[in-house]
């Protein structure tokens, strides 16, 4: 259904005790097919055996497009199935790991969400059947819907599809944890180890305890609430007594308060810690713990959350409705009546009358977590672990080939099946998809709907962006200072410059003060690295530093303070300031290598992409490879070697930040009755900028595009593969631009997802055409078999180029395009496009009829010269485990991460 749609969401979402098939549209029509299709799918699927070979798992050759003897040996046999290379791509990331471990420890009765690799080869298809048997009947679901179509027409099409099923049995079991009476309980698991992080601190551990029944909703409120000021923020009691303390850089990933089960659990963790300080994280905590009790908690921190959660409501997002759905969707499955979850003023003004009561927030801390019936989880670090990892696959396979009649007999069977499974998958490309029903390109408006704004400037010559709409009393804030000629050594750092405004406080207020003042005053504060490419020309961009926050009306002022504040006084010459960067510098490595297995065709991307125009290299530095490998370096810097000449930088950056610029420019929404109120606090603030900035001469050398090779391998700890390939293309305003967007759908729907994902068995692939960067690409992710994934995208355009395209590709094409384009925007993000970019409403009309002519001559021109063509000019990385597939004779380059120690030792080629 993607490409019979203009739906701006549709997935399907595993849990532990249920799964969920959301979706959302703006279209009438498009929802009714939706419904309609989703109804019929889960309750009435085919469920063929080769879907369960594909999607599931199997046994077959690696290289089945290749032609084999029965007995030969030579293409070894091995696991397969999309979710199982997908879990096998999970299961490589440690955090991950260590969370669900974690819950089928304390939650023995419970499932793995995803899915465990060593476990899912003893699924049947009979299980599968069963399975949805069993579970997918109306009596056992629960519906969702939010929006302002008519009710009226989902209940009679839900009527409709449901009236032939009677009532059947329910699924009313509750899972409950482990029981924590007898505690204090103690659990050790083994886990990988992160080659980006020093060897000795490499434990994760956390204590969590049980808490009260979830559906009732006021105590529920009351304990996210004592979670928050326990744990968020730098100047929370936990952070302080275990992160600042150093006995670890980050929190664990099960640290907080969860209320998605029938009992609420509340644990806290560390990550990155030492062997000899496991014992000492507990030990803080209980002492942390008990210093709050009988110290208090602080009026004022409640008193900011609770501002947090009315800003919450008040602040009008796009996804409001998937945000609620997501939000009642655990506890309902846990007997949690979802009407007490949404009668949110009466929940607040329960906790606000119990808190009135002295001690109410200290209480509950009493009664649930000063007490030692509790659970403390570790995963100590195994070296061998990724090598037990393989060496179990392998010998589960040689058993199910055992059990066949061994590998010989076994392997003609395998063979055939797998070949009747492709010619399945290849009649399947080819299927007769019109019994689905479908939305048209004559659904889409040619005109698209005008956002006004207006531009006014100050008396100090910096341009202003107005937006006036509905805000529910909130005004909505950017900026961007362009930078021009900064030094790769300096934008290397911009990412730590921005966390640290947010870390090391000033020389009259510490961080946890002006925390307390910024959820007081502000729905939220930041500063962050902004870029963009030229609408005319893919070999220019422009960079700098974006601001931004929203508050009520009456307190704009005061957000304008705060973030004048926290650029302009944050200390980095404070006594602790050096300690407090390594803590930001540690915590990010240690999470580098788990971000990267989340997405690493996107880290893959970024590194291709560097390698063709200057917006791709300053991608590349701030988010990319190159950033991951510099901050390993300096959070594994010897503390005796220091960090001045890191903080140094980061002074430089700071006198730049707010500098009244030629580049200065504002942008600001709010209600009509706002504008002359946010007219004069804008001016008081902008009067405070430094107005003689100059960027400082640094002699390093430029980084350049030319620096990338044409193909390059990451190894890296993973069991599957994350590729990219990328090539240069044209700027957003010319005319091929459109056509090479609807080009990526094609490819992606028509040849691509077939090809390595159902056939290929990788998680996810697919072609993009990204048209403000000017870039066209491939990628696949969770992919076993990457070479094989890279002759097909290498093809692709002589595919696209040849293929006789229909009206209805085109059709389905254009339709996925405009799922993207006439998404619908947050209130705050309306007119950003053309503040941000330089895209402005004219440029996206023509852009938008271009989009609607697009014939498929068009298609067929630019596939001969952008991708036909451009090959030679494409440049390809390859994340994943170390194999000899990647050698140098074939034109590979080898580059490993490597920390501080090891940088003895070059890069393997």
């Amino acid at each position: 259904m993607l490409p019979r749609s203009l739906s701006n969401f549709m997935n399907a979402f595993t849990s532990s005790d249920h799964t969920s098939y959301p979706f959302a549209t703006t279209n009438r029509k498009d929802f009714k097919n939706l419904l309609s299709v989703y109804l019929d799918a889960t309750l009435n699927p085919l469920l063929n055996e080769n879907d369960f070979a594909q999607e599931g798992w199997r046994i077959g050759p690696a290289n089945p497009g290749q032609k084999h003897e029965a007995t030969s040996a030579v293409d070894p046999l091995v696991f397969k199935g999309v979710v199982y290379n997908e879990m096998k791509g999970q299961m490589s990331d440690a955090s991950y790991l260590y969370y669900i471990m974690f819950q089928d420890h304390i939650i023995p009765a419970i499932n793995n969400s995803g899915g465990d690799p060593r476990k899912m080869t003893d699924l049947t298809y009979a299980d599968l059947k069963e399975f949805h048997a069993r579970n997918y009947h109306p009596s056992n679901a629960k519906l969702f819907t939010y929006g302002n179509f008519p009710l009226a027409d989902h209940i009679m099409e839900i009527s409709r599809r449901l009236e032939r099923f009677s009532r059947s049995r329910r699924d009313l079991e509750i899972k409950l944890p482990l029981d924590l009476s007898a505690g204090p309980l103690e659990h050790s698991v083994k886990g990988p180890i992160d080659p980006l992080v020093d060897n000795t601190t490499q434990y994760k551990t956390s204590t969590s305890w049980l808490m009260g029944d979830t559906s009732d909703v006021a105590e529920s409120f009351a304990l996210r609430i004592m979670s928050s000021l326990l744990l968020d923020g730098y100047g929370s009691p936990l952070y302080r007594d275990l992160i600042e303390s150093g006995l670890g850089p980050d929190w664990s990933p099960n640290t907080g308060y969860d209320a998605s089960g029938k009992v609420g659990i509340f644990s806290v963790g560390l990550i990155g810690v030492k062997g000899q300080d496991v014992r000492k994280v507990k030990e803080n905590i209980t002492t942390s713990l008990q210093k709050i009790r009988l110290g208090g908690f602080d009026h004022g921190k409640v008193d900011g959350l609770l501002h947090q959660a009315e800003l919450g409501l008040r602040h009008n997002t796009a996804n409001f409705g998937m945000g609620i759905m997501q939000r009642l969707q655990p506890g309902w499955f846990n007997g949690v009546n979802p009407l007490d979850m949404l009668a949110w003023n009466d929940t607040v003004n329960t906790f606000k009358a119990n808190y009135a009561r002295p001690g109410y927030l200290e209480d509950l801390l009493e009664k649930y977590l000063l007490n030692d019936k509790c659970l403390t989880f570790t995963m100590e670090p195994d070296e061998d672990y990724g090598a037990k990892l393989i060496e179990e696959e392998n010998a589960r396979l040689l058993g199910k080939l055992r059990s066949m009649g061994g590998e010989s007999e076994a392997r003609a069977q395998l063979i055939r099946k797998e070949t009747e499974l492709l010619e399945a998958q290849s009649k399947a490309s080819t299927e007769d998809l019109s019994c689905l029903p479908s939305v048209h390109v004559s659904d889409i408006p040619r005109h698209m709907e005008r956002k006004i704004v207006r531009d006014s400037e100050t008396e100090d010559g910096v341009s202003v962006q107005w937006r006036e709409a509905s805000t529910n009393g909130l005004t909505y804030f950017r900026a961007i200072n362009t930078l021009q000629g900064l030094p790769p050594e300096l934008r290397m750092l911009m990412p730590l410059f921005t966390d640290s405004l947010m870390r090391l406080g000033t020389k009259d207020r510490t961080m946890e003060q002006l925390e307390d003042l910024i959820k007081l005053k502000t729905g939220g504060i930041a500063v962050s690295y902004h870029s963009t490419t030229s609408p005319h020309n893919i070999q220019k961009s422009t960079e700098g530093l974006s601001l931004s926050g929203y508050a009520l009306d009456g307190n704009v002022s005061a957000m304008y303070e705060l973030l004048g504040t926290i650029i302009q006084e944050t200390d980095f010459e404070g006594p602790d300031a050096e300690s407090r960067i390594r803590e930001l510098l540690q915590s990010a490595a240690n999470g580098a290598l788990d971000a990267i297995a989340g997405a690493g065709h996107s880290y893959a991307r970024r590194y291709t992409e560097a390698a063709l125009t200057p917006q791709g290299l300053l991608n590349e530095q701030i988010g990319g490879l190159t950033q991951v490998q510099q901050t390993a370096l300096l959070a594994s810097r010897p503390p005796s070697e220091g960090l001045g000449d890191v903080l140094s930088k980061l002074k430089t950056i700071q006198r730049l930040a707010l500098s009244s610029s030629s580049g200065f420019r504002t942008a600001i929404t709010c209600g009509p009755e706002a504008v002359s109120r946010n007219s004069s606090d804008l001016g008081k603030f902008l009067s405070n900028l430094d107005r003689s900035p100059t960027i400082p001469s640094i002699e390093c050398p430029e980084a350049s595009t030319t620096m990338y090779d044409a193909k390059t391998f990451f190894p890296l700890p993973y069991q599957v593969y994350y590729s990219a390939l990328s090539l240069p293309t044209v700027p957003f305003t010319h005319p091929a631009s459109a056509p090479l967007q609807v080009l990526s759908q094609l490819l992606t729907h028509k040849h691509l997802h077939h090809e390595i994902r159902e056939k290929g068995g990788a998680y996810g692939g697919g072609a993009y055409s990204r048209g403000l960067s000017g870039l066209f690409g491939f990628y696949s992710y969770r992919d076993p078999n990457p070479l094989n994934t890279f002759k097909i995208i290498q093809d692709a355009g002589r595919w696209a180029r040849d293929k006789k395209w229909t009206e209805q590709d085109l059709e389905e094409a254009k339709l996925s395009v405009f799922q993207g384009v006439d998404a619908p925007e947050s209130t705050s993000e309306e007119g950003m496009t053309r503040f941000l970019s330089g895209v402005d409403e004219d440029m996206e009309q023509r852009k938008r009829e271009q989009l609607l002519d697009v014939k498929t001559q068009d298609v067929a021109e630019v596939a001969q010269t952008y991708l036909v063509d451009g090959m030679a000019k494409a440049r390809v990385a390859v994340l994943g485990e170390e194999k000899d597939l990647f050698r140098s004779a074939d034109g590979w380059s080898s580059r490993r991460l490597q920390l501080a120690q090891d940088m003895a030792s070059e890069p393997v080629d």
